[in-house]
Order: C-alpha cells, then sequence, then structure tokens
C-alpha cells in the first residue's frame, strides 16, 4: 500500500510529464483534489509541463486559471511552459 501524500503525488506527477503521459498528470492532479491533498507550484508546474509537450495550451491555461483559484504560487517554469505550449 502507498500512502497518498504530496510527496508520492509530485513523484507521479514528475514521472507521467517525462513520459509525455500529460492525460494522466492531470488525472492525478484532480486526484490530489479528492484526496484532500494540497496542489503546490511543483505539482502544477510538472502538470503544466507535460501540458507544454504535448501543445495542448488551452489545458495549460486553464491550469494557471486554477493556481490562480487555489492561491498557489506561480513561478518562471509554470509561465514559460504555458506560453510555450
Amino acid at each position: 500500500f502507498v500512502q497518498k501524500d504530496i510527496l508520492t503525488f509530485s513523484a507521479s506527477i514528475s514521472a507521467c510529464e517525462r513520459g509525455a503521459e500529460w492525460p494522466s498528470a492531470v488525472h492525478l492532479l484532480h486526484e490530489m483534489v479528492e484526496a484532500r491533498i494540497e496542489r503546490n507550484t511543483i505539482t502544477f508546474s510538472a502538470v503544466v509541463s507535460a501540458c507544454e509537450k504535448a501543445g495542448a495550451w488551452k489545458l495549460a491555461v486553464h491550469l494557471l486559471r486554477d493556481m490562480v483559484d487555489d492561491l498557489v504560487e506561480m513561478d518562471i517554469i509554470v509561465y514559460v511552459a504555458a506560453v510555450n505550449a
């Protein structure tokens, strides 16, 4: 049994990002909400980067909006990934 926490979600999302599995990364990000685990800059950055690699710019913009709604601090990595998507 793997405990669901910020570390396991972050590692899983990062693996999805590196493996070009952006739908899985997005799914995990939503699963964090269901598990009541706070999403942070790192998790959002990995998902936005996965969207960037897939050219899913609309989803990247939507994720930026989610970050604002969740009061998650944005960094240059997120901005660049969203712009490049």
